[in-house]
């Protein structure tokens, strides 16, 4: 009989043979939800304790997110329905929300790494992730659209841009766009990312619902596995500099996987919307202990290989190991 429980004693004891290595302020990006006005902090009722802001209040709030210790940022634009179109032209205009936002932060922050969101859906009137033909998604006639908003948030100064609209060839698209332009930003590839009922809180931050059918023809079917590296192959022969799994709590099999095939290339892993709301209402339901739960959920996500990881407990979760 070999003995274990040896290992598991004492706190000493587990400390010692811990081999998942911990969680620190720097593994972590912390995700804004923007809106326009001033004074504007306004809790989103899906997501408790994450707010939309405006773009000065998001000044404030990154500073105590860097007292923290964090220093990564992504964010997503969130405009009022009069502003959308059919083709999202709020999301690359010249003077649009996330440009403007990076702008602030880096005049204010300039050792901020800030991460912007790039994807038509938060600014088309019908709220998917492409152009439209009938009620068909079109890829190809997409990706000038995406690359353009790339560009924008490129010379505002963002230092990742990260694509998350799902398009065949998006990364290359942007990646050219970029090179022409003669512009060094780095691509963050939203590169497996799945069809999943987890973002549900996260359609009601961003305002991003489509208003008929899904996202199934453009995001990964849940049931594959193998089409996740392919997609993540693909990124990296497109130009992706560092690549993603998203969701993360019901992909670590992808997630470590990726891990394994990639490991020259910083993997990130998205704690979504329905993961954070489901956890942080079990929690003040009483079904378990908040600390405990993200814990042991971020852990995993670490254990599965991540490198990275985009979670709106990660001010919490720094707050509780001080």
């Amino acid at each position: 009989m070999k003995r274990f429980r040896q290992y598991r004693e004492t706190q000493e004891a587990r400390d010692k043979y811990a081999d998942v290595p911990p969680i620190s302020a720097n593994d972590f990006i912390y995700p804004y939800f923007i809106v326009e006005g001033r004074g504007v902090k306004t809790e989103i009722k899906s997501m408790k304790g994450v707010y939309r802001f405006s773009i000065d209040q998001l000044l404030v709030d990154i500073e105590d997110l860097l007292s923290l210790g964090i220093d990564k940022a992504l964010l997503f634009g969130v405009i009022g329905e009069d502003g959308k179109d059919e083709r999202g032209s709020a999301g690359y205009a010249p003077d649009n929300i996330i440009s403007r936002s990076v702008k602030a932060i880096k005049n204010r922050f300039p050792n901020v790494i800030v991460f912007t969101d790039i994807c038509l859906c938060e600014y088309t009137s019908h709220g998917h992730c492409g152009l439209l033909h009938a009620h068909d998604v079109e890829n190809d006639t997409t990706l000038p659209l995406l690359a353009e908003m790339a560009y924008r948030h490129a010379v505002a100064g963002a230092d990742f841009v990260a694509p998350s609209a799902m398009m065949d060839g998006q990364v290359e698209a942007i990646r050219e766009r970029l090179t022409k332009e003669n512009l060094n930003t780095k691509i963050l590839g939203y590169s497996a990312k799945y069809a999943s009922a987890f973002y549900g809180p996260f359609r009601d931050a961003a305002d991003s619902a489509p208003s008929f059918g899904d996202r199934k023809s453009y995001q990964m079917d849940f049931r594959t596995k193998q089409q996740g590296l392919e997609e993540i192959a693909a990124d990296i022969e497109e130009g992706t500099d560092w690549i993603m799994v998203k969701p993360a709590m019901a992909y670590l099999d992808i997630l470590y996987q990726a891990s394994q095939r990639f490991p020259d290339y910083p993997l990130v892993a998205y704690q979504v919307s329905g993961e954070y709301s489901m956890l942080k209402n079990g929690a003040a339901q009483g079904y378990f202990d908040e600390k405990r739960i993200f814990s042991e959920s971020l852990t995993a996500i670490r254990r599965a290989g991540a490198d990275y990881i985009i979670s709106y407990y990660a001010k919490d979760f720094i707050k509780n190991k001080l």
